[in-house]
């Protein structure tokens, strides 16, 4: 038995069974998956999983019961991680920050520059993952903190705070057709090929959802994990391009054009998070102090304690 075994199950139950976002969850294959799970079962002499053929339909009894003791033993695996950062040196050390591309890129550089010209005896460390990386990461305590759009706010391991809204915005060449209309639509934006975000990446799902909801098509001729891949393409001529409106530089961007989103795709909001039951060390609270608006270091200790004391 071995804290890998319990994570596959933990994050089995959390991704419900698709061991595809499992893997890609864990940073391990799905046959390693397979193989773990086997000899897990194996190891115990049961069966921990209901299956159909090859596909798992859910846990087995004794699944369920191991899932609630796996859930408990990497919490406490999680404390013993951060315990010893209670006796360093509250001015100094490592700080670990899991985000994605878009923030780490637009919207960070100005907040961390600040911080480290202050705090110079911080090691700043930046890991740039999908968010269900993010999330694994900052679950597994290898993060003290998490920002992204999706996979933070609804994640009850988390402690949640909103750092940003902003807009998605349609970006074309100089001198596109679509420049010629008074006002630009969704259905003006759906007659041509799109060029935006992978699945699960910067508000895409959001995307998605107000074409669907006006029964629009999406010509997507091309999907890209960060906006510059997507800036490169529209420069091409290849389409029209939906990005988060803060990945435009009109200097540097100078040969395209930003159309103003706002008042066709719905707001998004960024997310900065926390562990629930990590020992919060005091460079990392003046970093999520400095994120948050008029959030003070007693403030956010007294809602890390609440949280803790109510998940005891």
């Amino acid at each position: 038995m071995n804290l890998q075994q319990l994570r596959i199950i933990a994050e089995a139950s959390r991704q419900n069974f698709n061991f595809t976002s499992v893997a890609r969850a864990l940073y391990i294959s799905q046959p390693a998956i397979s193989k773990s799970i086997r000899e897990f079962e194996g190891e115990l002499g049961v069966e921990l999983f209901k299956r159909r053929g090859k596909k798992i339909l859910g846990f087995t009894e004794v699944g369920g019961k191991l899932l609630l003791l796996a859930e408990e033993i990497l919490g406490s695996v999680r404390k013993i991680k951060s315990l010893k950062n209670e006796f360093l040196d509250k001015e100094t050390g490592k700080l670990t920050l899991a985000t994605t591309h878009t923030q780490a890129r637009y919207v960070l550089p100005d907040i961390i520059k600040r911080y480290t010209k202050n705090s110079p005896k911080v090691q700043f460390v930046l890991h740039q993952s999908s968010p269900l990386e993010i999330a694994s990461m900052l679950d597994d305590g290898d993060a003290d903190i998490a920002i992204a759009t999706e996979s933070l706010k609804n994640d009850d391991r988390f402690i949640t705070f909103p750092f940003y809204d902003w807009h998605h915005g349609i970006i074309v060449p100089k001198s596109h057709a679509l420049l010629n209309n008074n006002k630009i639509t969704l259905d003006l934006i759906s007659e041509y090929p799109i060029i935006t975000y992978h699945k699960g990446f910067t508000g895409r799902e959001k995307i998605d959802m107000q074409f669907l909801a006006r029964k629009l098509s999406q010509n997507i001729v091309l999907e890209a994990l960060d906006a510059d891949v997507i800036k490169a393409y529209v420069s091409q001529k290849l389409g029209v391009g939906i990005i988060a409106s803060m990945a435009y530089d009109k200097n540097q961007d100078n040969d395209l054009v930003l159309i103003d989103g706002n008042d066709i795709f719905e707001k998004n909001t960024t997310y900065l998070a926390l562990r629930k039951g990590q020992f919060l060390k005091g460079f990392v609270a003046r970093f999520v102090c400095l994120c948050i608006d008029d959030l003070t270091t007693e403030a956010l200790n007294l809602r890390i304690l609440n949280t803790n004391n109510a998940t005891a």
